[in-house]
């Protein structure tokens, strides 16, 4: 191999780290410029358990496991002007939870209980619901969103493609500052419509403690909604998927060590302003698309959320509210797109695929804790058939 070779080589991987790092924004990024502006919680706090949560995981996992926001924990703060009080105290109960199932080993017991079926089928149903959430992002702005989504999804066929999503965000960035249309959000994901870069004044660093009614008031609204697609989608299914990408390393990725790093942040950070974070298959396959395969894409990303938390300003503010909506909905949809796919839904047997079709199709209309009960049964049924068979033949 040659020196310009091995050059063009590491280039490439660098290359594909950086794009990876920033691959999730889509899911990222209106959370949590909706949790700072919208709601007035302190965006150093937010950035800072970013920063050091994904610094942990990329010396814990040394690979590309990603840091999000719980979607159902945020979107319901923002829909419904929650305290963050509320916030603080479903972060510190999800942590404990995930403790318990982590040590007890009920999380592991709970994964075996899945098999690749269900766990395609939450993920096509997740994957579906984030390519809808990304399409009512880009709809304002249709001729920006399409056109970065497909330059997206053509970029694995071109001999740079990692470096298609900065590209893409530059650009946008570029168009919006010279548009100087404000940063909107009207997605279905925060059900509200706000100029963001209008309420970003730096905010006080303040610690607290939730009251009672806070408690128990988040132990309803928020902790239970979330707990199910937490287990389903940010655990299980998050282990499954990481397993896959990198065979060679599996113990690394077991639903007990995701549980336990998710839960560890979750209790230590949230009591700083954190909000609720976990992990999740959709920001892996999309890190995994653009090249990410190793530590750097964590430390990057994490780095720079610490960065932004001790430089917050009204300068940060407005450049982060430069990138465009539509652009945040076409990441989303190709993270939506890299979860919902999947070899099985072409060369899995007839059961397999239904199995596969129904737990999406229940997740959809009903919920995700549904959608895992249905296809739960099924395979057990599958499994009592088959030894009903063999014991008549």
């Amino acid at each position: 191999m040659t020196c310009k070779t091995t050059l063009l080589k590491k280039c490439d991987q660098l290359s594909g780290e950086f794009s990876g790092a920033f691959a999730d924004l889509g899911t990222f990024l209106p959370l949590v410029l909706g949790l700072i502006a919208l709601n007035h919680f302190s965006p150093q706090g937010i950035f800072m358990g970013f920063g050091l949560f994904a610094l942990f995981t990329a010396f814990y996992y040394r690979r590309p496991i990603p840091v999000q926001p719980m979607k159902v924990i945020a979107a319901l703060v923002i829909a419904q002007g929650l305290t963050p009080g509320m916030l603080q105290a479903s972060g510190m109960m999800m942590g404990v939870i995930l403790l318990i199932l982590a040590f007890s080993g009920a999380i592991n017991w709970m994964a075996k209980q899945l098999s690749p079926a269900v766990s395609i089928g939450i993920q096509l149903a997740i994957g579906i619901q984030l390519m809808w959430m990304g399409a009512q992002m880009m709809s304002q702005t249709w001729i920006i969103g399409l056109g970065a989504f497909a330059l997206l999804f053509c970029s694995r066929f071109l001999p740079l493609r990692y470096l298609a999503m900065p590209l893409v965000i530059i650009l946008g960035m570029l168009w919006q500052y010279n548009s100087g249309s404000p940063f909107i959000e009207e997605s279905a994901l925060l059900s509200t419509q706000a100029s963001v870069q209008s309420s970003m004044h730096s905010q006080l660093w303040s610690l607290s403690w939730p009251t009672l009614s806070e408690w128990s008031s988040a132990a309803v609204l928020l902790v239970l909604p979330q707990l199910a697609l937490t287990l389903t989608n940010a655990v299980i299914a998050t282990s499954a998927m990481a397993k896959e990408k990198f065979p060679h390393e599996k113990d690394k990725f077991s639903p007990r060590r995701l549980a336990t790093s998710s839960g560890l942040a979750n209790l230590l950070l949230t009591p700083f302003g954190a909000t609720a974070m976990c992990h999740g298959a959709g920001g892996l396959a999309v890190q995994h698309h653009f090249g990410a395969r190793g530590i750097w894409a964590p430390v990057i990303f994490g780095s720079s959320c610490l960065l932004i938390a001790f430089s917050w300003g009204e300068s940060v503010a407005w450049l982060l509210g430069l990138i465009p909506l539509a652009i945040l909905g076409s990441l989303l949809s190709i993270a939506g797109l890299q979860l919902a796919w999947s070899k099985r839904l072409l060369d899995g047997k007839p059961f397999c695929i239904f199995v596969i079709l129904s737990t999406a199709a229940i997740c959809l209309l009903l919920n995700t804790a549904a959608g895992l009960a249905v296809g739960v049964l099924l395979e057990m049924g599958r499994r009592h058939w088959r030894i009903f068979s063999d014991l008549k033949g």
